[in-house]
């Protein structure tokens, strides 16, 4: 076992996770850039570093939730990232939803310096992390996953290996996401034609979600949805415009036409310059709505 981990990045996500990992008993290694949001964490055991690169563990595992390709590049391979700390044979674990291509390069970078590079986004919001009820996607190389494995199973329900291209596990996750938000889409426009009929929207979303579509997704969005409660955010509205980029840079990658994303991107886009980028990423949905005539 693993007796000690690096953790970069304390968000909704990150600090659950975090938690999960000292339940089960791994001694924790944390650095986030706003030292205030450790404070919880720090507090139930796990130990702050000041500086990026000593989240470096010798020869161990250093896992990334932070918020996008950038944000994961500056804390791996910028000037001040721990990739150059790295010894041989260390695994970089980087479980955020970015592109595969930044999958890529990124081990890429560690191959040449010796360390191993394990992509591992999730499903799954904030309550599923506290609850280690996460699905954690998993690719790059076979030895690399054998030791993260443990790692993954402290942290959620099930791991799944999706290969040994880097890249394979973002581009699962890109498109999982983006099936949240068409689902999350359809629901909007099936609860607003209930009410323009004079039905309870949630009554419609209680009927969906107990019957053809009885699944995380449904019960989950479906309540928020139906009652219009986007506050606070589980998972940020920008962050999903973020993704949706994702998806369909990588669809221009591949030449795979995907029209319902570039429809879903539009209204992200048009929330966000509404000023809700802020809200969790399910008010997409009042676009929908503000059509209908009912906001």
């Amino acid at each position: 076992m693993e007796k000690t981990i690096g953790f970069v990045g304390l968000g909704n996500m990150g600090a659950p996770m975090v938690m999960s990992l000292l339940k089960a008993g791994y001694r924790v290694k944390v650095y986030n850039r706003t030292p205030e949001k450790a404070e919880t964490v720090i507090a139930a055991g796990a130990d702050r570093v000041e500086h990026l690169a000593d989240v470096a563990v010798p020869g161990g595992i250093v896992i990334t939730m932070v918020s996008n390709d950038q944000a994961l590049e500056e804390v791996t391979i910028g000037e001040k990232g721990f990739g150059h700390k790295l010894e041989e044979g260390s695994i970089h674990l980087s479980m955020s939803t970015v592109s595969p291509e930044t999958s890529r390069k990124l081990a890429a970078f560690h191959g040449k310096h010796n360390s191993h590079y394990v992509a591992s986004p999730v499903f799954g919001r904030p309550d599923a992390a506290a609850a280690q009820k996460l699905f954690i996607l998993s690719s790059g190389s076979s030895k690399a996953k054998e030791r993260t494995k443990p790692v993954q199973e402290a942290m959620g329900q099930r791991v799944f290996d999706l290969g040994e291209d880097p890249g394979n596990a973002n581009v699962i996750k890109l498109g999982g996401n983006f099936m949240i938000m068409a689902a999350m889409e359809a629901m909007a426009e099936s609860f607003n034609l209930a009410e323009k009929n004079g039905i309870d929207r949630q009554v419609a979303a209680e009927v969906y979600a107990s019957t053809l579509f009885n699944c995380t997704v449904y019960n989950g969005y479906g309540s928020m949805i139906a009652n219009r409660r986007f506050e606070p955010a589980g998972f940020q509205l920008e962050l999903g415009l973020k993704d949706c980029n994702l998806v369909l840079e990588e669809a221009n990658a591949k030449q795979t036409p995907m029209p319902f994303a570039s429809i879903l991107h539009d209204t992200l886009l048009a929330s966000v310059a509404k000023g809700r980028g802020k809200q969790d990423w399910s008010a997409l949905t009042r676009i929908a709505s503000e059509n209908a005539g009912l906001e």
